[in-house]
């Protein structure tokens, strides 16, 4: 069993959950088969985009609002391959965080259900001048009143 990278402090909302599922293309294996280490952040984006979007706290609802939420930390732990042609279900977890910053765990199984790669990243939020904003803004604060009262 798998240590968790984020710790849900009591009285937090259950995390957000979105899998994606997607097939391993030629152009991401190297020349054994599998899956170049490098894309897997590219991997963790497409799970990342999915949940941000179905909950109105996509990477366009930020531009709207001028800010700017870049990784600050991301890590990767490697535990079987994926191959050229498998399909793979990629599971993006947020976890609520009270301070300014978004935190996602990722999960990818590979076909078999086999647990193949787990992660994490931390975004912090930046204003259009690139000056890093000590709250979150108005609009991801109604996110997590929502998330919070559990209307998500």
């Amino acid at each position: 069993m798998k240590k968790p990278y984020f710790k849900t402090a009591p009285g937090s909302p259950a995390p957000l959950r979105i899998d994606v599922e997607r097939r391993i293309r030629f152009q991401e294996v190297d020349t054994l088969g599998i899956v170049w280490h490098g894309h897997y952040p590219s991997y963790f984006e497409d799970a990342r985009v999915a949940l941000g979007n179905r909950h109105g706290v996509g990477y366009l609802d930020f531009h709207r609002e001028n800010v700017i939420t870049p990784i600050k930390q991301l890590w990767i732990d490697y535990i079987a391959p994926l191959r050229f042609g498998e399909a793979c279900m990629i599971t993006a977890i947020l976890h609520w965080a009270e301070a300014a910053r978004i935190n996602f765990e990722f999960e990818i199984r590979n076909q078999a259900g086999t647990l193949a790669t787990t992660g994490f990243t931390v975004q912090l939020f930046l204003d259009s001048d690139g000056s890093i904003l000590t709250y979150p803004p108005e609009f991801y604060q109604n996110f997590l009143t929502s998330w919070k009262k559990g209307e998500l």
